[in-house]
């Protein structure tokens, strides 16, 4: 899933004239790191398509502070369920890498729904393996231990950054973990030793990319497997 072009697949596998439609009615803009763009059980009004941001998706329970379940960069959308006639957001979605991404209004985009069958194929694919991405992370957290849990979100960043140095906070390492500090720490601290990154003033380096797919659990491949089969990047995508 890593790629170095910055076109969002879900829209680069649009046939050309149905693309060129839906572009037309996008805008492209600016996401700021911890932008909120969704919350659970509110209407969305915009629809968002990832150039080179990424954004989490994060459950919150009993006014926990929060647990990513999902992510989303070029290879998808948030706003998804749109196109089960659900207006409102099922998580809350906040930018956990700035950049940019190609938004249009909530209500046009059901109208696009309507109009493209080849829209409706895409989004109805790229759906069923976000749910397989959030069942993978679920296990995930109940299954697996920090460190392999750290190094795939890692990789998972890096994927959807599109370069080897990105920025991670202790917020949502917490988001993604769902551990205490010290524990955050510790796991980036052992990964560090290894030589696999560098972190340093809220910036990560990846420093040994099949070092860092070897520590990782099998999940990442999991998901890379599911996006490969439904999903493969449109060329020149």
């Amino acid at each position: 899933m890593k790629q170095t072009s910055p076109a969002n697949h879900l829209i680069a596998r649009l046939p050309g004239h149905d693309r060129r439609l839906f572009l037309a009615q996008c805008v492209r803009v600016d996401l700021a790191l911890s932008q909120v763009l969704a919350e659970p059980d509110r209407n969305v009004g915009h629809v968002y398509f990832p150039v080179d941001s990424f954004i989490s998706l994060l459950t919150v329970v009993s006014g926990s502070v929060g647990l990513e379940v999902g992510m989303v960069g070029r290879e998808g959308m948030l706003g998804a369920h749109l196109l089960l006639g659900v207006e409102a957001a099922p998580l809350h979605a906040m930018v956990q890498g700035p950049g940019t991404a190609w938004r249009m209004d909530a209500a046009t985009f059901a109208a696009e729904l309507e109009r493209s069958a080849p829209l409706r194929r895409e989004i109805g694919l790229y759906v069923h393996i976000l749910m397989r991405q959030m069942a993978t992370s679920a296990g995930c957290i109940r299954y697996h231990e920090i460190g392999p849990r750290l190094a795939r979100w890692l990789l998972m960043s890096q994927d959807r950054a599109g370069a080897d140095t990105f920025r991670m906070t202790q917020e949502f390492l917490g988001f993604m973990l769902g551990v205490r500090r010290v524990g955050i720490t510790e796991a980036a601290g052992a990964l560090q030793r290894a030589g696999l990154i560098e972190y340093r003033r809220g910036r990560v380096t990846v420093l040994d990319r099949p070092g860092l797919e070897a520590a990782a659990c099998n999940c990442y491949q999991v998901d890379l497997r599911s996006y490969a089969k439904l999903l493969p990047a449109a060329a020149g995508a």
